[in-house]
């Protein structure tokens, strides 16, 4: 038997976990790339006392808990019944379960080759490399020597974004595409990162064009916008909110292309903080559509990565 770990970055599974998520994250040198571990330390720390009362009261919001491991477990679920032959698990960078337990899964069920598939779809050092990375290097810190391979993006499969257009069209609810705008928001990322040689806003662009032959002139106009800012630095442009802001037409459709499974940046951010944000900018219609999700198409889309892994 073979071994299927998705791989993605997690997300607190009660309150009490939200302060060891900012505080994981925060010190993974690929999101604060500093040199001097101190001082990185000392800046996760800074960040962390500075957010964690803000983002306690966002989990609330959602139940308590990031709606990420409901749908990662629906999927792996799916994808378990899709690949008999294969043992599907997860793990998460900064959030139980980590990859140290599931390696012990894998090495209980004594498999010796694994495939890695990091849930992102283009790649990034703060994303897919960050999460290869302590895969890696906890296999080795445990003396795991199976047979590894990963795969550091998927964004041009087909099936993938046939799943994409079909929760566009599911959200759209026989709305006429004509009257809307729609903007593809992508987790944004400091320019100081993309200075260093990260591919990530590249992929992107080229995906949204993909996804722009694929659904021709149904919509107004197609745009691009990067959510998540954080801090002072300068990040990828345009922000959601000043796209918003820049549109003429007031009927929009925002399908959140970085991720592919609901989590608190779609379900908090864009459901409710952006559309908060639409109100006020006069808005008749604000729509957010859902990931693929566990979506049949996106559950046989992963199945053919793995299989030509």
């Amino acid at each position: 038997m073979r071994g299927l770990v998705l791989l993605n970055m997690g997300g607190p599974n009660n309150l009490d976990e939200v302060e060891l998520f900012l505080k994981n994250m925060f010190n993974d040198p690929n999101i604060l790339p500093i040199k001097n571990e101190l001082l990185r330390r000392f800046v996760a720390y800074a960040i962390t006392t500075g957010r964690k009362k803000g983002a306690r009261s966002n989990y609330e919001r959602l139940g308590g808990q990031s709606p990420l491991n409901f749908y990662t477990d629906r999927l792996i679920q799916k994808l378990q019944k899709r690949l008999p032959d294969t043992f599907v698990t997860k793990a998460m960078r900064y959030t139980p379960p980590f990859a140290k337990e599931a390696i012990k899964e894998l090495m209980v069920r004594n498999i010796k080759e694994v495939h890695l598939l990091p849930l992102y779809p283009h790649y990034s050092t703060t994303t897919t490399k960050s999460s290869l990375e302590d895969f890696y290097n906890t296999a080795k810190g445990v003396g795991y020597h199976a047979r590894l391979h990963d795969i550091a993006n998927f964004y041009q499969e087909p099936l993938f974004n046939q799943a994409i257009i079909e929760r566009i069209e599911e959200a759209m609810e026989g709305r006429d595409p004509k009257q809307f705008d729609l903007i593809f928001s992508a987790h944004s990322l400091p320019q100081s990162i993309v200075k260093r040689g990260d591919p990530y806003p590249f992929e992107v662009q080229e995906h949204i064009k993909i996804l722009k032959n694929m659904i021709g002139e149904r919509f107004r106009d197609v745009h691009l916008a990067y959510q998540s800012k954080l801090g002072p630095v300068k990040w990828l442009e345009p922000s959601l909110e000043e796209k918003l802001k820049s549109l003429q037409n007031k009927k929009v459709l925002v399908y959140p292309i970085s991720f592919v499974l609901d989590n608190s940046e779609t379900e908090f951010e864009l459901h409710i903080e952006y559309k908060e944000i639409a109100k006020k900018l006069g808005f008749e219609e604000y729509i957010v559509a859902r990931c693929p999700n566990d979506s049949d198409t996106f559950v046989e889309a992963l199945a053919k990565i793995y299989q030509r892994m």
